[in-house]
C-alpha cells in the first residue's frame, strides 16, 4: 500500500504545541525517521523520513530535547517487533482488515506494504486525524478515522466480514482498566477472527507515571495473560519484552545496557503481547 499523500511540498506544522499528544506523536514520527536514516537502520521507515522531510516544525528543537542518539534505536525494536507480527497475520490473511488503533502519525500503513486487498483503518483521536490529514489521503482500501477509541459507534464504520488484526501500539496503558475490558470486549465481538497486537506495563507503571508523568499512565496488568479470563474469545500466543530487540541496536554501549535489563526481571515491566481471537 502506497501513501495517498496530500500533494503540498511543505506542510506547516507550527501550530503544534509543544508538550501535546500531537506533539508527542511528532517525537515518534521523528525518532523512527532518525533510524530510517542512519547507517543501520532497524526499522528503515522510509515513509516516516519522508514525512519528515515534507514537515515544516523546530526539528533541531526536538532534537536537543529528544537526544534520538538513545531514544530511536528502543522506538525502532519496538516497532518492528510489532511489524513482524503483522506481517506474519497478512500472510496468512492477505484480505484482512487492519485497525491500527491509535495510529498517531505512524506510517505502518505504508512500510509494512500490505497485500493490496488489505483493508487499513488508521484511527485516532479527531485532532490527531486532522493532522494525519495533512500529509495523507484517504484512497480505495485506506481510511483514517477521528473517533476516541472508548466511543463505541466508530466501530460501526468498518465492515466486520474479515478477519481482524488490530494494533493497539502504546494505546491501553493510557485507559482505565473498565475501558480496556470494554474496548477488548466489542473488538472480540465485532469480527469472527484475528489477532490483537498491544503494549502492556507492570502494575507499577501507574504509580510511576503519578511521580514522573503526571499520571498519564493509568493502567497496569502483570501478566496479559490475565486477559484470558476476562474475555474467553481471546487466546494468548506468545510475548516479548519492550527491551527484547536489544541486540540490534548498532550503538554499543546503549546495547549492552538494553541487553542486561533483559538479564533482569525488570524486562518484565514492559512487554508487547499478541492475543488470537
Amino acid at each position: 500500500m502506497e501513501a495517498a499523500v496530500n500533494q503540498a511540498d511543505t506542510i506547516d506544522f507550527s501550530a503544534v504545541r509543544w508538550g501535546s499528544v500531537e506533539w508527542t506523536n511528532l517525537c515518534t514520527l521523528y525518532l523512527r525517521a532518525c533510524d530510517g536514516r542512519s547507517p543501520r537502520p532497524i526499522l528503515g521507515d522510509t515513509a516516516a523520513v519522508d514525512a519528515v522531510d515534507r514537515i515544516d516544525y523546530d526539528w533541531a528543537r526536538m532534537r536537543r530535547s529528544l537526544r534520538p542518539g538513545i531514544n530511536q534505536w528502543l522506538v525502532a525494536v519496538r516497532a518492528s517487533r510489532f511489524d513482524a507480527w503483522s506481517a506474519d497475520f497478512l500472510r496468512r490473511h492477505p484480505d484482512a482488515s487492519v485497525l491500527h488503533l491509535g495510529c498517531g502519525m505512524d506510517t505502518r500503513a505504508f512500510r509494512l506494504h500490505p497485500p493490496g486487498e488489505v483493508r487499513w483503518f488508521d484511527i485516532d483521536r479527531p485532532q490527531v486525524i486532522e493532522l494525519r490529514r495533512k500529509l495523507y489521503d484517504d484512497r480505495d482500501n485506506y481510511r483514517m478515522l477521528g473517533a476516541s477509541v472508548t466511543d463505541s459507534s466508530w466501530l460501526e464504520e468498518i465492515p466486520a466480514d474479515r478477519p481482524a488484526l488490530i494494533v493497539a501500539e502504546g494505546l491501553l496503558i493510557y485507559l482505565r482498566e473498565p475501558e480496556v475490558r470494554a474496548l477488548l470486549q466489542r473488538l472480540t465481538d465485532r469480527f469472527p477472527a484475528g489477532e490483537m497486537l498491544f503494549d502492556t506495563l507492570a502494575p507499577i507503571g501507574p504509580r510511576f507515571s503519578k511521580l514522573f508523568t503526571k499520571g498519564i499512565v493509568t493502567w497496569g496488568i502483570a501478566d496479559a495473560r490475565e486477559l484470558q479470563q476476562w474475555n474467553p474469545r481471546l487466546r494468548f500466543l506468545e510475548d516479548a519484552p519492550g527491551f527484547a530487540g536489544s541486540p540490534r541496536i548498532p550503538a554499543t554501549p546503549l546495547g549492552l545496557l538494553y541487553r542486561l535489563v533483559c538479564a533482569t526481571p525488570a524486562k518484565r515491566y514492559d512487554v508487547l503481547n499478541r492475543f488470537a481471537f
